[in-house]
Formats: structure tokens, C-alpha cells, sequence
């Protein structure tokens, strides 16, 4: 790329403005632009690259080349991990949250993303289209049905939320979901986007993770720190992101059952990861505008329609009527559920609500870089509000609706295909059909999820791929689009590779092991961001 690109936007944002402030952080311009080397026409950050292309293709044909290995590992991991860490993450995601909640109520919540005069680039209506399709992915479609029902109807006191049984509550397992799709995951991704936001747009720097560290590493941030901070970023986006394609891709698979009869397997699988991989490069290539906003507004108004219809085919008083009371019990309950210590339901607390946690970090560089690309203008307190409450109440209402109606069904004696899905035999990625067949127009309203389900899973990739080629790029948004290419393709092997060699668990395993070592990260970034704030506030 030529080097006049620095005078672009994106250059702009990505160069270090001159301080007068004596105490001002890493008053040295820097644009990142120095150590980045230019092959071919690329323009990338050589060690940020170099270090995480080496390593994860590496990772990809090692998984490949021993797939039964990898199995066992990764199988071995995630409950070693959940359980060892448990505590640390809890208590790490609940200090988040509560830092988050002192900023909208703070004067702080004043500041403006990109200072005073800085307008929006985006409507409220296309801005938190963008900003859900990133943050929730797949996730709703994939767990709706399926996580309520689970913990409704599992056997064992320990795989409930708090040992609460159906007697005592009896939607304890929507509760239980909205706790893990709710405030908390949501206060990790506003976080660090915030930080991006305020040290890019407000500060000068580059928007790469390593800039939020300038107050406490100074000039180091551009030298071996910051290399590693970016590179940890890569990592934990990277598999963070391929979970959510694997699950996506299984689900694409169950409905291809559903529809047309098409036996899942492996071998499906793999091409279904193909083919929507390639789709992903399409919207990659046409950039955000053009590519991303578009389908993620494509994909919210599906999302709307395929949520009216479930909520006028299973009854709209009920759905309002039990929305308001799992709300009431989800605000009781919360200070139980967010406690680490003392906990009697170990199959819930380990094998779903420490996992979430990790995946919710792991995911945070992705979305949190994405969301504070689109955020400008915004203040600190709308920021917040947006990114943290509203997604949480619609996330609750979401989860009330396809599983509450789904418990419903099941206990008057209906809803076989949840029933045989989650209950009678372990298929997660058959539910939301189970509980679609149950309703009218299935097919219908079957394709339509389906394709659904599609969208949520190329809009993932495409604008996971625009962020972790931000970061391998110095922090600029403008990099080739072969770069683009490069990492949507790899974000595509790495899930076929944790696909084959050990399924969910490796999955869900890789999340981990790169979301805890993050947490660390996120909770020094919220230090550096409340210095920068305080400062800027200062300003006003």
C-alpha cells in the first residue's frame, strides 16, 4: 500500500498527536507505520503478523495431522480449566460489570467518543444493528431453545442454576440463561470497546489493543509489550470467533436435516464451513459499509420477523407475562448467580457459566474493536446504555420467548423434537427446529431460520476478519484486502481443524484457553480507561 495512506481517515486515527501536556502519555508520534514491512503491496505489522499467522496455521495442521490427539486434549482442557479458574473469572466479569454501571452514572459519562464536536457516522438504527449481529452471533439461535430447556429438565439438582427446582421456579432455566446472555457478557464487550474508542478516537492513538496500555507502559507500549498485547488479541478473537462458526456450522447442518433431508457428517460440515466461509469473503471484500452493515441489518430484520412470529404462534400474553417475571427473578438472583464461592450447582457453574465467561473474553477484542469502529460521536454515557443495558433486555426477551415457549409446550405434553433433542438424547443443534415444528407455516418458517442462521454466521466472519486485520495491520483500517482474505480464510481452517479433531469440546476448549489469560488484559485496560477519562473529562 502506498505510504500516502497515513494522510487518509484512517492514518489520521492511527497517528499519535503531539500533547502540550508535559505529563502526556507517549508524547512521541507514532503510527505504527515504522516496523510494519510491505510485501507484495501488503502493509502488516511484522512481529503482530508473523507471530500469530505462523503460530495458528501451525496449530492448524498439527490439530489435522493428529485429530484423535487433539480430541483427547482438548477434552481434558475446558473442565480443567473451568474448574481450576472458576473463581478468577467470576469475580474478574462481576469487577467489569460493576465498572461499567459507575460509568453511566459518573460525570465521566459525558465525554464524546472522538471529543466534543464529533458527530456519529452511523444511525442509531444501523449502529446497533452492526453492534448486535457482531456481539451475539449465532448464539441466540443456537442456545435459545436449547439452554432454558436443559437446565428446566436436567435430572441433577447440580446442572440447575443455584439447585433451584421446578417447584421453587418454574422457568429457572430462561433465568439461568439470560444470566449468561445478560448484563455481564455485555459489560466485557463495552469495556473494551470503550477503551478503543476513547484512546483511538479521543487520544490519537492507533486503534490496536496495545494503545489502551499507554498510561501504564508509556513509550514500551510500541516495543515487545505491545507486540504481545496485540498478539494475545489475535489469539483470543481468532478462537474466540471459531466457536461460534462451529456451532453455526452444526446448526446449518441439523436444518439441512430438518429441511431436505441431508445426513450431517463430518464431511458436511467441513463444506458447509467452505461455503459460508466463501460468502464471508464477498462481504469482506466490499468492506463495512458496503458489506457488513448491510447484511447485519439484512440479518436483524429476519431476526425481528422470525421473533414476532414465535411470539404470535406460542401466545403474546404469555410471552409478555413470563418476560416480566423471569426479568424479576433474573435482578433477584443475580447477586447469587455472580457469586464464585459456596456454589452446590457445580455442572452449571463449571460447565456453562465459567465457559461463558471465558468465551464472552475471548470474544471481547472482536467486538469490542468492531463496535468502537462504528461508535464515534456517541457519549460514554449513550456508549454504555447502548452496549450494555439494551442488549441485555432484548437478549432476556429473546431467551423468554423461544425457550419459555418451548417449556411450555414440553410440559403440556408436546414439543417431541426438543424433547428428543435435548432431553431424551444430547443433539444441541437440532432444538430450534424441535420447537419450530411444533409451530405453523414450519415449512416456511424452517428456510427462514435457516438462512438465518446462515447470515449470523458470515457476518461473524466477515466482521471478525475486518478487526483481526486491523490489528495485525498497526491498528489501520484501511489494509489490503488481501489481508482480509487471508484471515477469513484462516478463521475458516482453524474451525474445520477444532471441527474434526474433537468436535464441541475442542471448540469450546480453544475459547478458553485463551479468554483467562485475557482476563487479565481486560482488567488492566479498565484501569488505563478510567485515567483517560478522568482526563478528558478534564477537558470539558
Amino acid at each position: 500500500m502506498a505510504d500516502n495512506t497515513a494522510g487518509d481517515a484512517a492514518g489520521k486515527t492511527a497517528e499519535l498527536r503531539q500533547d502540550p501536556d508535559p505529563r502526556a502519555w507517549g508524547k512521541t508520534k507514532h503510527t505504527l507505520g515504522d516496523s510494519n514491512i510491505r510485501p507484495f503491496g501488503l502493509d502488516i505489522h511484522n512481529p503482530v503478523f508473523l507471530i500469530s499467522s505462523v503460530v495458528i496455521a501451525g496449530f492448524v495442521l498439527i490439530a489435522l495431522a493428529n485429530q484423535d490427539a487433539t480430541a483427547a486434549f482438548f477434552g481434558w482442557l475446558r473442565p480443567w480449566l473451568t474448574s481450576t479458574f472458576d473463581w478468577f473469572l467470576v469475580l474478574s466479569v462481576d469487577a467489569i460489570t460493576l465498572f461499567c454501571l459507575v460509568l453511566i452514572f459518573h460525570p465521566v459519562g459525558k465525554v464524546r467518543i472522538g471529543g466534543k464536536d464529533a458527530r456519529p457516522d452511523y444511525s442509531y438504527t444501523g449502529w446497533i444493528a452492526m453492534m448486535f449481529a457482531a456481539g451475539i452471533g449465532i448464539g441466540l439461535l443456537f442456545f435459545g431453545v436449547l439452554e432454558p430447556v436443559y437446565y428446566n429438565f436436567a435430572e441433577s439438582g447440580a446442572a440447575r442454576p443455584l439447585g433451584i427446582g421446578l417447584e421453587d421456579n418454574e422457568y429457572i432455566g430462561v433465568v439461568g440463561t439470560i444470566h449468561h446472555w445478560g448484563l455481564e457478557g455485555w459489560a466485557v464487550y463495552a469495556a473494551v470497546g470503550l477503551s478503543l474508542g476513547i484512546f483511538s478516537y479521543n487520544l490519537g492513538y492507533p486503534l490496536t489493543l496495545r494503545s489502551a496500555f499507554v498510561p501504564i507502559l508509556g513509550e514500551r507500549v510500541w516495543g515487545a509489550w505491545g507486540h504481545a498485547i496485540d498478539t494475545a488479541a489475535v489469539f483470543a478473537t481468532l478462537f474466540g470467533l471459531t466457536t461460534s462458526l462451529g456451532l453455526g456450522a452444526g446448526q446449518v447442518a441439523a436444518g439441512l436435516h430438518e429441511i431436505f433431508g441431508i445426513t450431517p457428517s463430518p464431511t458436511v460440515t467441513v463444506l458447509l464451513i467452505i461455503g459460508i466461509t466463501a460468502i464471508a469473503l464477498g462481504s469482506v471484500m466490499l468492506g463495512m459499509d458496503a458489506g457488513v452493515k448491510r447484511l447485519s441489518e439484512i440479518n436483524m430484520v429476519m431476526a425481528v420477523c422470525l421473533f414476532i412470529f414465535v411470539i404470535l404462534a406460542t401466545g403474546l400474553v404469555a410471552a409478555i407475562t413470563r418476560y416480566f417475571t423471569v426479568m424479576v427473578d433474573y435482578v433477584a438472583l443475580l447477586p447469587a448467580l455472580s457469586n464464585p464461592f459456596g456454589r452446590e450447582d457445580t455442572s452449571y457453574f463449571h460447565g456453562w457459566t465459567t465457559f461463558y465467561w471465558a468465551w464472552w473474553i475471548a470474544w471481547s477484542p472482536f467486538v469490542g474493536m468492531f463496535i468502537a469502529r462504528i461508535s464515534k460521536g456517541r457519549t460514554v454515557r449513550e456508549f454504555v446504555l447502548c452496549a450494555l443495558i439494551a442488549p441485555t433486555l432484548v437478549c432476556a426477551l429473546w431467551m423468554s420467548t423461544f425457550g419459555g415457549a418451548a417449556i411450555d409446550l414440553l410440559n403440556a405434553g408436546g414439543a417431541e423434537g426438543v424433547r428428543a433433542t435435548v432431553i431424551d438424547a444430547y443433539q444441541p443443534e437440532g432444538a430450534l427446529f424441535g420447537l419450530l415444528k411444533e409451530l405453523p407455516f414450519y415449512e416456511v418458517v424452517a428456510p427462514v431460520a435457516l438462512v438465518l442462521i446462515v447470515i449470523f454466521f458470515v457476518t461473524s466472519s466477515d466482521s471478525g476478519s475486518l478487526v483481526i486485520d486491523t490489528i495485525t495491520a498497526g491498528g489501520k483500517m484501511d489494509a489490503p484486502v488481501v489481508q482480509r482474505v487471508f484471515w477469513c480464510t484462516l478463521e475458516g481452517l482453524v474451525a474445520i481443524a477444532l471441527l474434526l479433531g474433537g468436535g464441541l469440546n475442542a471448540l469450546q476448549g480453544a475459547a478458553v484457553s485463551t479468554g483467562i489469560p485475557f482476563t487479565l488484559i481486560i482488567l488492566v485496560m479498565c484501569y488505563c480507561l478510567w485515567l483517560a477519562l478522568k482526563r478528558e473529562r478534564a477537558k470539558l
